[in-house]
C-alpha cells in the first residue's frame, strides 16, 4: 500500500530511542522527510547516523520538549531550513512513577510541562501552516493507561487523559481544514522507558527484572511485550493518506491487555 506521504515533512519528538526512533524509521521508509529531536546530543547523533545509513532524508535538532523556548527554536530551525511541517508526532518520555502521596507541586508541574504542554505548544506552532495547506497529521503517542490506569503511575494516568481530551476536542475543531488528530496508546513495549519501570518494580517487589517482565507478559493476551516498530506501524498509518477518514480516535496497540471494549 502506498501511504502517500513521500516528500512530506515530519517532525518526531523524543526520537533518539524507543517508539520515537521506530516511528522516524517507519516514516523514512515511506519516503517522508524527517526531523528528529531529543535532549541527549550523543544519543541523537547516534540515532541520526543509524537512520541515515538506511537511506532517506533525516535531520536532527537538540531540544527538551518540556522547555517552551527550545520548542520554538526547534520549530523555527525546522521550518526555516526545510519548509512547513506536514506531520507532527508528539512524543515525550513518560513522567516518573509514584503514588499520590509521593508527589508534590513541583512533580505535577514538571510532568504537566512534559506530557501535556509539550504537545499543545508544538501543535500551536504547526497548525497555521497546516490550515493554509489544507492538510495535516498530528499523532500523539500516549499509553494504554488512558483506558486502564496502571498501578503506581499517578502522573501518567492523570495527565495522559488530559492530552486525550485535548486531542479529541482539537480533532473536531480542525477536521474541516483537512487536519487529522489521533492518539496511539501503546501497551508494555520493549523500550528503555519500560526497562526503567521494570527495574523499579523488581526492587519494590523483591524479584528479578526477568520475573517482572514475565509477570506482565502473562497478563497480555498475546503473551509478550511489544516491539517498538509494532507501535510505530500504527503511528505511521495514522500519519498517512491511507487514514484519511480517521480522526479523534485513541487507538490501543497493547496486545489486548486493556480490558475496555
Amino acid at each position: 500500500m502506498d501511504l502517500g506521504i513521500k516528500g512530506k515533512l515530519a517532525l518526531v519528538t523524543a526520537a533518539s530511542k524507543g517508539i520515537g526512533r521506530a516511528t522516524a524509521a517507519g516514516l523514512l521508509a515511506e519516503g517522508a522527510r524527517v526531523m528528529i529531536c531529543a535532549r541527549n546530543a550523543e544519543e541523537l547523533d547516534i540515532t541520526k547516523g543509524e537512520l541515515m545509513s538506511d537511506g532517506g532524508e533525516i535531520k536532527s535538532f537538540i531540544a527538551d520538549v518540556s522547555d517552551p523556548e527550545q520548542l520554538r527554536e526547534l520549530y523555527a530551525h525546522t521550518t526555516e531550513n526545510h519548509g512547513p511541517i506536514d506531520i507532527l508526532i508528539n512524543n515525550a518520555g513518560g513522567p516518573p512513577p509514584g503514588s499520590h502521596q509521593d508527589l508534590d507541586d513541583e512533580a505535577w508541574l514538571n510532568a504537566f510541562n512534559l506530557t501535556v504542554q509539550s504537545a499543545i505548544r508544538l501543535t500551536n506552532l504547526v497548525l497555521p501552516s497546516m490550515k493554509t495547506a489544507g492538510w495535516g497529521r498530528i499523532v500523539n503517542i500516549s499509553s494504554y493507561s488512558v483506558r486502564q490506569p496502571m498501578d503506581n503511575m499517578m502522573l501518567s494516568n492523570s495527565l495522559r487523559l488530559s492530552v486525550l481530551g485535548w486531542a479529541k476536542t482539537l480533532a473536531n475543531e480542525v477536521a474541516p481544514r483537512g487536519i487529522l488528530v489521533n492518539t496511539v496508546c501503546p501497551g508494555w513495549t520493549n523500550t528503555h522507558r519500560v526497562s526503567s519501570l521494570l527495574q523499579s518494580r523488581s526492587v519494590a517487589e523483591g524479584i528479578t527484572i526477568d520475573e517482572a517482565r514475565e509477570t506482565i507478559a502473562q497478563n497480555v493476551p498475546l503473551g509478550r511485550l511489544a516491539e517498538a516498530d509494532e507501535i510505530a506501524n500504527m503511528v505511521v498509518f495514522l500519519s498517512s493518506n491511507a487514514a484519511s477518514y480517521v480522526t479523534g480516535v485513541a487507538v490501543p496497540v497493547d496486545g489486548g491487555i486493556s480490558r475496555v471494549v
